[in-house]
């Protein structure tokens, strides 16, 4: 699991059937963490809004995560962070 701060959004209008509804959102992993770097792409069953600061599960963990067992997903959100570290420095 990482700690991500989500900074856009992103539409698509064809996608797999299993994904319609779903909102996505541009996450970047904070520096601090390893392997952070580029930005990703997470689905968003929370409601997690621009700005704010997330935990992304990725790989089967993201699909167990969101209740999309057999959903072509790599990275979910799964918590909004509300206190913590101070993730921008």
């Amino acid at each position: 699991m990482i700690v991500g701060k989500v900074v856009g959004s992103l539409f698509s209008t064809r996608k797999s059937e299993k994904l319609v509804g779903n909102k996505f959102m541009i996450v970047e992993p904070v520096t601090s963490m390893d392997g952070a770097g580029d930005r990703l792409i997470a689905i968003d069953i929370i409601g997690a809004g621009i700005g704010e600061y997330v935990l992304v599960a990725q790989g089967s963990a993201a699909r167990v995560g969101c209740d999309m067992a057999d959903a072509p997903v790599d990275a979910a959100i799964v918590g909004i962070i509300d206190e913590g570290q101070d993730w921008s420095k």
